[in-house]
């Protein structure tokens, strides 16, 4: 995966959020979870790490916005 930059964090209430599962269907199910409190940037596929199981799925937070905007 990339690197985190300092934008992704620069204030309080930006987050990266990185979820580790089992399949894409509960990665996803974890974006969707998130999604309908606050503001995300969704990620549209899934990793997967050689040698390590499950996949992996990264995406961005702003608590600063509503779901919805």
């Amino acid at each position: 995966m990339r690197q985190i930059n300092d934008a992704h964090v620069a204030v309080p209430g930006l987050a990266v959020v990185e979820v580790a599962a089992a399949d894409d269907e509960t990665a996803f199910a974890v974006q969707e979870l998130l999604a309908a409190r606050c503001a995300i940037a969704p990620a549209d596929r899934t990793t997967r790490e050689p040698d390590e199981p499950g996949v992996r799925l990264r995406f961005f937070l702003d608590l600063h916005q509503d779901a919805d905007t």
